[in-house]
């Protein structure tokens, strides 16, 4: 069942660490791959010996072997798995995955994994219920991380009560779970466009915007982990994205996007408009940089191809075409006439009004409204995670057409 699946599981400081071992043991049973990192502070809990026999990996917790100057790639690792489960985790390193500190091995590879991460906190149950505790499980959650909630029983100190680490048992059926998980979209076909568009002025300078393309990045990697075989048009940006089941076709200009997914659009299944495509273009490129000395008082703009709009034209009924708006005044009045005028089945609103919202953040705030007059608000969340309810709703809305 979990046959060459590549699970992490990252070990703390803690004394729940004992059960670890039993796990792993019905991992491997299962065929699955098992990698151990450890906290420094684990090593006290449950030794390197027993874990690396078991797995039948060596376990890590240093960057590099200070005898042979070996270098483990915290990198390499976090893009080889599947799954990153950290179990058990204590409060402190539950606290330094919220800020983002990365002092050893296991921190730094969860900063770098793209793999879904679980965690299963693990302390005495009035560490448990501390408001900052509590306050950091909440934020993990944003991430996008799946909680493995703590039960009741009796705790290393005498007491009893909530903080238990759940059983190696239940664990690993929510890891099987997991990954016999239906993938809603498998076999559908997915356009993406994702980013800005520069529009040259001249060989050196260009119109365009802030967007970064993370939100149609995050919404192309959410429709690839629900079996979607995703093509990705991409505008000029630093982002990327590494996972395979997702083509990335590289574009500058407005033109350019259009005709890209005016040849893409006809084989889909389904297509997510979400780049911040220029109106305007200028009407004239100077051939070479134009020097300060010459000067000019005004660039003559023209209209660029509405691809969305193109792409309403010749949608078919199997066809479901979402489109995005990012508005400063009357948001929803101009997302409902965009709806009606694209030929859009829905569309996705956010406005710069809403703090963390936009172009230039990690989160974003949406609704998302469509084409019989339904409305779904959302609160300020991380992009992933609008990506995914981005993803729910479509896949509601083709559930509604079968």
């Amino acid at each position: 069942m979990l046959k060459g699946k590549k699970i992490l599981i990252g070990i703390t400081g803690s004394i729940a660490a004992y059960k670890v071992p039993f796990l792993i043991r019905l991992l491997k049973k299962e065929g699955a791959e098992v990698q151990v990192l450890l906290t420094p502070f684990a090593k006290e809990f449950v030794t390197p010996l027993t874990l690396s026999t078991l797995s039948e990996n060596p376990v890590l917790w240093e960057f590099h072997k200070r005898d042979d100057g070996s270098w483990f790639s915290h990198v390499n690792l976090g893009l080889w798995a599947d799954l990153f489960l950290v179990a058990p985790l204590s409060a402190n390193t539950m606290g330094k995955m919220v800020t983002g500190i990365a002092d050893n091995l296991l921190l730094t590879t969860i900063l770098s994994s793209r793999c879904p991460v679980m965690f299963a906190p693990a302390m005495d149950l009035d560490m448990y219920h501390h408001p900052s505790t509590q306050s950091n499980i909440k934020k993990l959650q944003t991430y996008g991380y799946q909680l493995i909630e703590p039960v009741e029983g009796e705790l290393a100190s005498g007491l009893k009560g909530m903080g238990r680490l759940e059983e190696p048992e239940v664990i690993f059926d929510i890891i099987k779970d997991h990954f016999n998980k239906k993938k809603t979209l498998s076999g559908k076909k997915v356009l993406v466009t994702a980013g800005p568009t520069h529009e040259p002025i001249d060989p050196v300078r260009f119109i365009g915007n802030h967007s970064s393309g993370k939100m149609g990045i995050a919404i192309a990697e959410a429709l690839a982990d629900e079996g979607a075989d995703v093509e990705l048009v991409l505008g000029p940006t630093n982002e990327q994205t590494e996972n395979p089941q997702i083509r990335t076709f590289k574009v500058s200009t407005a033109q350019q996007m259009f005709e890209k997914c005016t040849e893409l659009f006809q084989t889909k299944d389904i297509a997510i408009l979400s780049a911040a495509v220029a109106d305007f273009t200028p009407s004239e490129i100077a051939v070479s940089k134009i020097k300060k000395e010459q000067g000019f008082h005004s660039i003559n703009l023209k209209q660029t191809k509405d691809i969305l709009a193109s792409l309403g034209q010749v949608k078919t009924e199997n066809q479901l075409l979402v489109g995005f708006a990012l508005e400063t005044d009357n948001e929803e009045i101009n997302a409902i006439k965009k709806i009606k005028s694209k030929n859009l089945d829905l569309i996705v609103l956010n406005s710069l009004r809403d703090k963390g919202a936009g172009f230039g953040h990690s989160t974003n705030k949406v609704s998302i409204l469509d084409n019989k007059g339904n409305k779904s608000e959302f609160p300020l969340k991380e992009k992933t995670e609008v990506a995914k309810d981005i993803v729910a709703e479509i896949v509601k809305v083709l559930n509604q057409k079968n």
